[in-house]
């Protein structure tokens, strides 16, 4: 067996035996505690602990305890193997089929359809996110959806109305052009909109050009007409205001920074970025860096006029995981947060809209948010998507960025760097099928939604990988199968 191997199935073994010890119940006040680990700080964190102080209030047999938790997925996935799991948990939507397929997360369906929690009480995409196979494993709280930001001063110095964001790809291209300025140098010093920046979410361009990542479950198609065109509109950014003069604009920007993303240096925040691609929350990085910010938000242009209303979405979740102590307690403070009273109580504190289908009119006149209806239209929209649920997502996830760099460096054609992409994936997806297939957990037709072609995910979080390399990617499989 590999070194490698042997050492991650001895972590394996230690976690899981040092959690073999019982574990008492708690009460507060004749109250049984319930553990709640949560990722939130800030005033997101006080927004649900409001909920939670709610719920407290709400009856008399059960007491949560939210616990913030820095790196929460990996101490999760820990504390599951080791038997102390805590008794519900909060996570990213992209967690679900990951934990879902490990084992590591109890299903909810059934308890769903007792409580009476149906597809109709969701916005559609939200409901999809939290399935796995068809099974939901997860409930979701605060939604995000993502649209154009742009800054109205900036449009109204470069003789632009500042009402009137780009509505195509081709009016975005010609935006850019009135608000990029240079210095005497030639020098970039303030940007139109370049694709790079913040560039989180790099994979996405292609379904603004009516492509996507994945055809089906089984099929990579990354190389398609649509995403060739969107990275060959990538790169024409590149050509048209020169690789080394974005870098060198990028560099005075973020001073040897490896983050400005949410700080007062973030380009948009700062006024050098005219326009740029964000997620509701935004406004909230605005308020705090940039009160007086002159700003709008709208659906990002897509270079098909019949293509409307295209965004990225993605929401915050609530697990059961497996080996709760007091799973059924759990689940009665999971249905409350999703009762609309509670949901909006949290999702007003975030200052986001809500995942929930229906929404009271006192929680839009409360919103300060002024482009939320935005975002929740976006939430609502046919052409929202997510990335894929795949077993290798976090490879391909990497090998997207990875051939982007070299899109927008200049150095590989958007054909070719694509092809490279397909080759490498499709190989480690056709892998993954045959395992889960050899398995009987493979199940693509349970999938419920196209856009978020559901497959499985496999993903050893709890020793996450570096880099894709050959090597590692056997030494796991070793492991997976000795276990």
């Amino acid at each position: 067996m590999p070194k490698i191997a042997i050492h991650l199935l001895t972590c394996f073994l230690l976690l899981v035996f040092s959690g073999c010890t019982s574990k008492k119940d708690r009460y507060r006040k004749g109250r049984l505690v319930v553990t709640y680990w949560e990722k939130w700080t800030g005033f997101e964190g006080q927004a649900m602990q409001d909920v939670v102080d709610a719920f407290n209030a709400s009856q008399d047999r059960i007491w949560v305890e939210k616990i913030t938790t820095s790196r929460l997925d990996r101490k999760l996935l820990a504390s599951i193997a080791g038997g102390t799991p805590p008794d519900v948990a909060g996570l990213w939507s992209y967690h679900t089929a990951p934990y879902a397929s490990k084992n590591a997360i109890f299903p909810l369906s059934d308890r769903m359809q007792q409580a009476g929690l149906t597809r109709e009480h969701y916005k559609p995409i939200y409901w999809e996110l939290c399935q796995w196979q068809g099974v939901h494993y997860a409930l979701p709280t605060t939604p995000a959806t993502s649209a154009l930001y742009w800054n109205k001063r900036l449009f109204r110095e470069a003789g632009l109305d500042p009402d009137h964001p780009p509505k195509t790809i081709m009016e975005l291209d010609d935006f850019a052009d009135k608000l990029t300025k240079y210095d005497e140098d030639g020098n970039i010093v303030q940007a139109g909109f370049l694709p790079g920046i913040p560039g989180a979410w790099m994979w996405a361009w292609g379904y603004w050009f009516g492509g996507r990542l994945m055809s089906d479950a089984e099929t990579i198609s990354i190389d398609s007409s649509e995403n060739i065109k969107a990275a060959e509109w990538v790169a024409s950014y590149s050509r048209k205001y020169r690789v080394d003069a974005i870098e060198r604009f990028r560099t005075s920007l973020y001073q040897g920074a490896e983050r400005v993303f949410s700080s007062p240096q973030d380009p948009f925040l700062a006024g050098k970025v005219a326009m740029q691609v964000q997620g509701v929350w935004g406004y909230n990085f605005i308020e705090k860096f940039a009160p007086g910010m002159e700003w709008g938000a709208a659906p990002f242009p897509s270079a098909d006029a019949g293509l409307q209303n295209v965004a990225m979405a993605e929401c915050d979740i609530l697990i059961l995981p497996r080996g709760s102590p007091h799973p059924d307690e759990a689940w009665e403070f999971m249905k409350f947060v999703n009762s609309q009273e509670a949901m909006e109580m949290l999702c007003l504190g975030h200052r986001k809209f809500s995942s929930l289908a229906e929404t009271s009119d006192e929680f839009w006149e409360r919103n300060p948010n002024p482009y939320i209806k935005v975002f929740s239209d976006l939430a609502a929209s046919p052409n929202v998507f997510a990335f894929p649920t795949t077993p290798i997502r976090t490879e391909f996830y990497r090998e997207i960025d990875a051939a982007m760099d070299t899109i927008m460096n200049l150095t590989r054609s958007p054909a070719e760097a694509f092809r490279h992409v397909k080759y490498r994936m499709q190989k480690r997806l056709d892998y993954e099928v045959r395992r889960m297939k050899t398995r009987g957990t493979w199940h693509p037709e349970r999938s419920v939604s196209p856009r978020l072609c559901a497959s499985a995910f496999y993903i050893l979080d709890i020793f996450q990988r570096r880099d894709a390399e050959t090597q590692s990617i056997r030494d796991e499989m070793e492991l997976e199968r000795t276990l």
